[in-house]
């Protein structure tokens, strides 16, 4: 894919990115996909993942007590639980406010953790990563499930190929995790500033109709994914069948807010 060498034009030290379809067809690639990168935030959705396998597995139910007082498994994936951003100190009452939050992933893996009996790396490491054959991929230990993955492009387009045709989840429980969890939530979409709604599934988000956006003007309201502060993102759009993976090892500023939109735009458009 001719689109893909766009990365060349970043501002970047290094970069890589690919295109993958739910049958795992890699349609392009670019870069070092094999080079590990800090994923930042691109952490959560793989964090996510394992939680809803623990939920599969009956280890911890979504509707069960977690986090602040009236919070929930739900409400830390989803951002609601009225936890602080980086602190673990609440802001809000569960369920009334999107309020962005590596102190709820965190809670949410030591939850799981306490759960399973298993420390949530390698939870992560025997739920997800493994089964999908992802061995560049990890959380080490003491590592927050927020934001302290490290990862290559070669493995995220396997993760990537997993949420469009999920074989370690019921495909009901990934739809689930794609819809939006307490709607007409407003919110601060982190680099984007207020949003309303500023919807969110289950550790992803959701683009609907936000603007301004990391994804595309191009990119079907659908779209979910993530991005990271490292200088990475993920995302998925089912109307174009595939996604994307793109990590960089600059942090997020200015020059994403500028290069990643036409990039994803001249993606779609090839596809």
């Amino acid at each position: 894919m001719q689109s893909l060498a766009l990365i060349e034009n970043w501002p970047v030290p290094t970069a890589a990115a690919a295109v993958v379809r739910a049958d795992g067809t890699v349609v392009g690639a670019h870069g070092p996909t094999g080079h590990r990168f800090a994923l930042a935030s691109v952490t959560k959705p793989l964090a996510a993942y394992a939680v809803l396998v623990a939920y599969e597995e009956g280890a911890v139910e979504l509707d069960e007590p977690a986090g602040p007082e009236g919070s929930t498994v739900r409400h830390l994936l989803a951002h609601t639980s009225g936890l602080a951003f980086d602190e673990h100190r609440v802001m809000a009452p569960a369920g009334t406010r999107r309020l962005y939050s590596n102190a709820g992933f965190e809670v949410l893996g030591d939850h799981v953790a306490k759960a399973t009996d298993i420390p949530f790396g390698e939870y992560l490491r025997q739920a997800v990563l493994e089964p999908l054959g992802m061995g560049a991929t990890s959380l080490d230990g003491g590592a927050s499930p927020a934001k302290d993955g490290v990862s290559t492009v070669d493995d995220l387009v396997k993760f990537a190929a997993e949420v469009q045709a999920p074989r370690l989840l019921d495909p009901r429980t990934v739809a689930e995790a794609m819809s939006v969890v307490h709607p007409g939530l407003k919110g601060v979409l982190p680099g984007y500033g207020h949003q309303s709604p500023n919807d969110w599934g289950l550790g992803f988000e959701i683009r609907d109709s936000k603007s301004p956006h990391w994804t595309g003007s191009s990119s079907s309201p659908r779209t979910f994914g993530h991005f990271g502060q490292a200088g990475t993102f993920l995302w998925v759009d089912p109307d174009a069948g595939a996604a994307c993976v793109a990590l960089a090892d600059r942090p997020f500023g200015p020059w994403a807010v500028e290069a990643w939109p036409p990039f994803t735009d001249a993606v779609l458009a090839e596809l």
